[in-house]
């Protein structure tokens, strides 16, 4: 790629550039070439990527300290529940992919978040059998969080530092405070009404009276490091059996939640194998379900294959970008009607996610025009069965990676805080399918396979993922995003295999967003002349926000290159 090959040129000039000027052979070169415009982080002992600066560096410092990616990744995970809050969490929920050198073998941490036992499909809607608030705001609207849990069982499996050594870093931001940025201080201005769900994020995150922390000031938050200590402490169990799994049930208690001590010691993580599959020569490992995203994102790469994209006008065309836009649409059609939680429900994962049906599918997609989104809708993979989030990243030198992403859902989640310790509560049981669910009882047709039920994983999007390259990890990535996930980490992907472009360059590259409907969405200032194109060629064409916020790591030649999305501000790549 180009810009390895600038970054090699530069290193291998160190080698020459002590050498007497009177013996340098004469100047060809009058100047230096940089042919990219967004240039990577580069490393050569490995790389921390996330949301968050002071998150990265507690990173970095694991990884400096000796640590491996996995202790690195369980550190940057408990350090942004501290400097993230509207979306780093232990309150949360996610996913892990770890690959680990010494095996060659890569694993799922799936923490996704549960129902509770007591929760019933009729608490989350109406007589009309739509979706109450109730769902995503308030004491009901969390599920059994799984974050420390995933967090516990990675650094248990495949970490080298001592626990302690891993958690206490937060610890000290939350004790000794962290200088809020503008942007920082900001969320905290406009999550101000949603915080008014309990009155310990009140008194955590605003002055007495409800005034606002300014840009420069200080935030300590002495619940949360309580929290954090009992966790350092005990481990797990502190949260899950322990004072704090007290303290949770409590305050639930009181406020007619649903979350008990019973469900909180019934929590567990699962360990599973991630989805491979290929695209043009290189190896692609991510997650399974109950995350959709793996899935969906498997069945657009299988299908772009039968595209040369780069025939189609390169990176950032109009041509390129709508056939990437019907493969997004065809692959989200097929991913509401099959995909759920596979420990409850029956899903054609092989199917799905199978080169055949991916050429099945590419036959519906006209270069020239976009066709409406009932035209194409959901396919068949059942004959071709043989069955406010935050990502980061991590690497070490030994060849060990990390791919994290873990939520609370919404900005700030449920806005409730837990009293007495300092953190905020997912709202994911608005994640289940309550409205199909109930239109399904009532004609007595199947129920969703996204339905509520109690220990049930809802479906999610997130989708850490890595990319090999001659059985070695190549890419390392993954988005918030909510919805628009998977399409960040699609056209990632295809940014830098199709494309050629440095990491930096993919991720920098103006993203489009398209779901099983005909609207194509763009993000803010995209090439007019772009969306001209997409209009003649049939695309109703929306200018939305900013989408997503990955981070992401190449590995190539020994070198370590990371880039942090710059659509969120306060992401930093740091080489340790």
């Amino acid at each position: 790629m180009r810009m390895i090959r600038f970054w090699l040129a530069a290193l291998a000039a160190l080698s020459v550039a002590i050498a007497p000027l009177a013996q340098a052979q004469p100047q060809r070169r009058q100047l230096l070439e940089y042919p990219s415009i967004h240039h990577p982080v580069v490393g050569t002992r490995g790389m921390v990527v996330s949301q968050n600066a002071i998150a990265t560096e507690v990173g970095a410092e694991i990884l400096r300290k000796g640590g491996n990616a996995v202790d690195a990744a369980v550190a940057v995970g408990f350090a942004l529940a501290v400097t993230l809050p509207r979306a780093g969490n232990i309150g949360g929920d996610g996913f892990m992919l770890v690959y680990m050198a010494e095996t060659g073998k890569s694993v799922v941490l799936d923490f996704r978040s549960v129902a509770p036992v007591a929760a019933k499909p009729d608490m989350f809607v109406n007589k009309d059998g739509e979706e109450t608030a109730r769902a995503s705001r308030g004491y009901r609207a969390p599920a059994v969080p799984g974050t420390v849990a995933g967090l516990a069982l990675a650094h248990g499996q495949y970490g080298k530092l001592p626990w302690k050594d891993v958690v206490m870093p937060a610890w000290r931001l939350a004790a000794e405070g962290v200088v809020l940025t503008p942007d920082e201080a900001f969320v905290f201005s406009w999550a101000q009404e949603r915080m008014t769900e309990s009155a310990a994020g009140q008194r955590t995150f605003y002055k007495p009276g409800g005034e606002l922390y300014k840009a420069g000031e200080t935030l300590k938050q002495p619940d949360l490091a309580w929290s954090l200590q009992q966790i350092a402490d005990h481990g797990a169990d502190a949260f899950y059996k322990g004072e704090i799994a007290r303290r949770f049930a409590a305050d639930m208690k009181a406020n007619n939640g649903l979350i008990t001590m019973e469900d909180l010691a019934a929590y567990r993580p699962v360990v599973r194998e991630p989805l491979m599959g290929t695209y043009r020569g290189y190896t692609v490992a991510t997650t399974p379900p109950a995350s959709a995203g793996g899935a969906t994102l498997l069945q657009m790469l299988n299908t772009l294959e039968h595209f040369d994209l780069k025939a189609l006008g390169g990176a950032g065309s109009s041509g390129a970008l709508h056939v990437m836009a019907e493969a997004m649409k065809l692959a989200y059609a097929d991913r509401y009607r099959f995909l759920g939680d596979t420990d409850f429900v029956k899903v054609p994962l092989k199917g799905f996610t199978s080169k055949a049906y991916g050429a099945e599918r590419a036959r519906l997609i006209d270069v020239d025009r976009a066709k409406p989104a009932r035209a194409l809708g959901a396919g068949d993979p059942w004959k071709f069965e043989s069955p406010s989030t935050t990502h980061y990243s991590v690497a070490d030198a030994a060849g060990n990676v990390v791919s994290t992403t873990y939520t609370l859902g919404a900005d700030f989640g449920s806005g409730v805080m837990i009293e007495g310790t300092g953190f905020v509560l997912n709202n994911q049981m608005n994640n289940y399918s309550h409205e199909q669910a109930f239109k399904a009882a009532e004609t007595g047709g199947p129920a969703p396979l996204n339905a509520m039920a109690p220990g049930k994983r809802m479906l999610s999007t997130m989708m850490p993922t890595i990319v090999f390259k001659d059985g070695k990890p190549w890419l390392i990535t993954g988005t918030p995003g909510g919805s628009t996930i998977i399409d960040t980490v699609l056209q990632v992907i295809v940014n830098v295999v199709d494309f050629d472009l440095n990491i930096a360059e993919a991720t920098h590259q103006p993203r489009i967003f398209q779901a099983a409907t005909d609207t194509l969405e763009v993000e803010p200032n995209f090439n007019p002349d772009t969306i001209a194109a997409f209009r003649a060629k049939g695309h109703p064409v929306k200018t939305a926000e900013t989408m997503g916020s990955a981070q992401s790591i190449m590995i190539d030649k020994g070198l370590f290159l990371g880039a942090a999305d710059p659509r969120r501000p306060g992401a930093l790549a740091v080489a340790p």
